[in-house]
């Protein structure tokens, strides 16, 4: 009797240490759910967790040209650790958004700095001011390290959120930054570099824009056979091909040509703003199909045609990519520091909590939220990495094609070299 009774003792607390244990496995994933109809306050609390456990990646941030414009790049008074909004001349400027405490207010775990110089540049001093750009990112980053970090892979940014650090990445903006060069391109992802968008407002000698003034599509079409090169050496280098600013011809091209799955940094749906800057339903499908990702644009230019937008519009287009691509196909690509005007309760990076609260009274699951604040953006990454890796094993030299001959009278470039 003494044996059985000590035996049925230990099973009993066996069974009492299961029945916990499984009870705190669902009770995780519950806590974080929101019920119907909960009060803000509750969802933006949830919310800070959501964003506390996942990192939130946005895809594009101006800021960097806005400091060339105000700073001449000059960054050793920059309070870029202080509320800007109390700060000349960023407190009067409507195309300010962003410091430090206002990216932690925002839960920003990895923000992609634009490493944009203006079409004017093209055929000028575009590559040199380019890398003028990329370096006050690093040297930003480097003043205000350990709170920010350099980070140039998928692991890398995981590794940081975990260690709670905000990654800095870099991305260019704009094709004509490479100069018609893939030495230079190869040369920009050795110094950081993980995204190049095709085209700015201006077409290059080998990719078509956007461009909201154009009556007639350009008459080099999408991508030149150099252009289809460029995208095939980013699959090679594991860069992301950035779609955003390009035509539908050359977002069509592109997705065509990569190997790896693409990337719109900032960009919305035309569906909902029928302007060129955003994404038909049919490349949506499209980019499905490829695995990529379309970052949602907060301007309220490019959410309601309009000059002033609400968060609900934001997400209207977020909804319609969720609905048209897929969930794995959406994230968040607020262009900061790049618009005037935002939308009404997302008005700078502090935002962020917002937003996801206001998603999950739209019916959003906790899992799905994951996915928008940065898991999609680190699988589309991971991806092009791994693409890299393949491509490595089968032993793809770099490429070496000649770019198209550029005809400008502004050309200051030494082409018969």
């Amino acid at each position: 009797m003494i044996g059985f009774s000590v035996w049925h003792r230990r099973w009993c607390c066996v069974a009492i240490l299961v029945l916990v244990a499984g009870t705190a496995c669902v009770a995780g994933p519950l806590a974080l759910r929101a019920p119907p109809g909960a009060p803000l306050h509750e969802r933006l609390r949830l919310a800070e967790r959501l964003l506390h456990d996942t990192p939130l990646i946005d895809g594009h941030n101006d800021l960097p040209w806005n400091i060339r414009k105000f700073l001449h790049n000059r960054i050793k008074d920059f309070r870029f650790d202080e509320d800007l909004r109390t700060i000349s001349p960023w407190a009067t400027s409507s195309w300010s958004h962003t410091d430090l405490p206002r990216l932690k207010q925002g839960r920003v775990a990895g923000q992609f700095w634009a490493a944009y110089v203006p079409c004017d540049a093209q055929h000028r001093d575009a590559v040199q001011l380019t890398f003028e750009q990329i370096d006050l990112i690093q040297r930003l980053t480097d003043k205000y390290h350990p709170q920010l970090t350099l980070c140039t892979s998928a692991d890398d940014i995981v590794s940081a959120h975990a260690n709670h650090r905000m990654c800095s990445l870099v991305g260019v903006e704009g094709g004509h930054a490479i100069g018609g060069s893939l030495g230079v391109l190869r040369t920009l992802y050795q110094v950081g570099v993980r995204y190049l968008t095709l085209t700015s407002t201006c077409d290059t000698p080998w990719a078509e824009c956007a461009s909201t003034d154009r009556v007639e599509p350009s008459p080099r079409g999408g991508l030149t056979p150099f252009g289809k090169v460029v995208v095939k050496e980013m699959n090679r280098l594991g860069m992301l091909v950035d779609l955003s600013h390009v035509s539908e011809r050359t977002m069509r091209d592109a997705l065509a040509a990569s190997r790896a799955p693409v990337l719109f940094s900032h960009s919305s749906a035309r569906a909902l703003c029928n302007v060129t800057r955003n994404v038909p339903d049919t490349v949506l499908r499209l980019l499905a199909a490829n695995k990529g990702l379309i970052m949602v644009n907060f301007y309220t230019s490019f959410l309601t045609c309009k000059e002033t937008a609400t968060v609900q519009d934001a997400i209207a287009h977020i909804n319609h990519i969720r609905d048209i691509a897929g969930v794995e196909s959406v994230g968040l690509g607020a262009g900061y520091d790049g618009i005037n005007y935002t939308p009404q309760g997302l008005e700078d990076v502090s935002s962020y909590p917002l937003l996801f609260a206001e998603l999950m009274e739209a019916g959003w699951s906790i899992e799905d939220l994951k996915k928008l604040a940065g898991q999609n953006l680190l699988r589309v990454l991971g991806a092009a990495e791994r693409v890299a890796r393949e491509l490595a094993s089968a032993h793809v030299t770099p490429y070496e094609e000649v770019p198209p001959r550029a005809f400008d009278t502004h050309n200051c470039s030494s082409q018969d070299l």
